[in-house]
């Protein structure tokens, strides 16, 4: 058995587009899991495919684990730490385009999502806003 996982689609638009993470643990967990792929994301008003992604909210929720948002690359880069038992808002809209992809060889522009100290149970909700680049 695994995870129950899914990944929702909250907006998609040419500028800014977000995404509802939840996963109710049977114990197995996550590692380094594609959430946001950027081959699947709406292009701009030009025709421009996304390249990479900054975050600029996260509104969380966690049970009984703690979750890790990661930049995909070469070697992962960890973009932000979701405590365990915890629910808070991340809001980094105040940064010019929010939290940038810093990965550096083999970026993606992907964003992954890893669990820690998951048990059967477990769960988490993440709603992650992000603003796209061309």
């Amino acid at each position: 058995m695994a995870d129950a996982v899914n990944v929702t689609t909250l907006q998609d638009g040419p500028k800014k587009a977000a995404f509802y993470l939840t996963n109710l643990s049977d114990g197995t967990g996550e590692s380094a899991v594609k959430k946001i792929d950027m081959s699947t994301l709406a292009t701009n008003t030009e025709g421009d495919a996304v390249t990479s992604v900054s975050i600029s909210k996260v509104t969380f929720s966690t049970v009984g684990m703690s979750a890790t948002l990661l930049y995909d690359a070469t070697a992962n880069v960890v973009a932000l730490g979701l405590p365990a038992d915890y629910t808070d808002t991340i809001d980094l809209s105040d940064q010019v385009a929010g939290l940038p992809n810093y990965a550096g060889s083999g970026v993606t522009g992907d964003i992954l999502l890893t669990t820690v100290g998951h048990t059967s149970g477990d769960s988490y909700s993440i709603v992650i806003e992000v603003v796209k680049s061309f």
